[in-house]
């Protein structure tokens, strides 16, 4: 059973956060206070779906920071990042970060509310597409190493006995471990497998000399 989404509400100013976190309930949103990015990311569950709301401007880590931690974490959690009075350059920096938006929280509670339902919104689209990328990686992964020499050759759109002749084996082999490809990655057509290696990760472009001891992490990105 999913978990319910949850808003992480970050600022040191108690009375600013119980603000926040009260735009945040009338959501319909559970609201997690911490009064520092650096609490937060000590008790954050990475398998917790939501997103932060973060003020700029924290002891220690500030909340543009904290948009670079979360990414470099590889973690699909969108930050809004708000503050207690405007600052262009901060603004901008935060956008550039990968913050969602920046706003002022100040007599703002209609533009935060929208912000954070569309930081919502982008986190779903997002888990989407990260389970969409696993899914087809687990169906690498279950690949053997033959089978990921005749993809990589595949992708690059070379027919059977052109695979049968670098492989060094027999067409009917080439055919075989080809159609076993096909089953094992559930792809009814060659442009719907070049898809499903794009989203998971594998250039077309990358060359099928990899020795076929390799692991699937050689052909994952």
């Amino acid at each position: 059973m999913n978990q319910q989404k949850v808003v992480y509400v970050l600022d040191d100013d108690r009375d600013a956060r119980i603000s926040l976190a009260s735009v945040v309930q009338s959501l319909g949103y559970p609201a997690i206070e911490f009064e520092s990015a650096e609490s937060f990311l000590e008790q954050f569950d990475p398998g917790r779906r939501g997103c932060v709301v973060a003020d700029v401007r924290m002891g220690g880590i500030s909340g543009v920071d904290l948009v670079h931690r979360l990414q470099e974490q590889d973690l699909n959690l969108p930050v809004v990042v708000v503050t207690g009075y405007a600052d262009v350059r901060l603004a901008v920096r935060a956008m550039q970060a990968g913050a969602t938006t920046f706003l002022e929280k100040v007599g703002r509670p209609g533009e935060i509310a929208e912000a954070i339902q569309q930081a919502m919104e982008q986190e779903e689209a997002q888990f989407h597409r990260i389970s969409e990328r696993d899914g087809y990686r687990s169906r690498i992964d279950s690949l053997s190493a033959d089978e990921r020499d005749v993809l990589l050759r595949v992708l690059e759109g070379k027919p059977n006995k052109v695979i049968k002749k670098e492989l060094d084996i027999g067409l009917r082999t080439a055919e075989l471990r080809r159609a076993n490809v096909m089953r094992k990655m559930g792809a009814r057509s060659l442009a719907e497998l070049v898809r499903m290696t794009l989203v998971a990760g594998v250039p077309r472009s990358e060359k099928a000399q990899e020795s076929s001891s390799s692991n699937s992490a050689s052909i994952v990105s």
